[in-house]
This record gives C-alpha cells, sequence and structure tokens, in this order.
C-alpha cells in the first residue's frame, strides 16, 4: 500500500508542479517582479465548471489526467 502512495504521491506533485509552470508561463511580470494572471486566464480556471459542462477537448485533457492515474494502478 505505501509504495501505491507513493507512486499517487509523486504523481500529485508533477501535475501540480506541470499546471504551475504552464500557468506562470501564461503570467506576465510587472516591474516589481511579481506575476499577474491575466483576466482571461482567471476566468477560464476560476469558473468552477462542472465536469459535464466543459468542452470537448478540456474534458479530454481531464480522461489525459485519469488515464495517467489509472497507469499507476
Amino acid at each position: 500500500m505505501m509504495d501505491l502512495e507513493e507512486k499517487l504521491a509523486e504523481y500529485a506533485h508533477d501535475a501540480r508542479s506541470g499546471w504551475m509552470k504552464y500557468l506562470f508561463e501564461k503570467c506576465v511580470r510587472n516591474e516589481d517582479s511579481h506575476l499577474i494572471i491575466p483576466q482571461w486566464a482567471e476566468e477560464r480556471w476560476v469558473m468552477n465548471t462542472p465536469y459535464n459542462n466543459l468542452s470537448e477537448s478540456e474534458k479530454e485533457s481531464d480522461r489525459d489526467e485519469a488515464r495517467k492515474i489509472l497507469k499507476i494502478f
């Protein structure tokens, strides 16, 4: 069980790290080095859209993540 827990924890870390890298690439750095999240990104990612209301491409992105998790099992 511990091995599975570690593999899932590693996946969670890699997924979160990858997401943060992607998000930061979309941001703009201001003159005092703070990152500013563009309004379009906030509207897209903070809207809390239920899965059933996502576009097919967004659902497919989530399915890709699900397949990565299933490979661990």
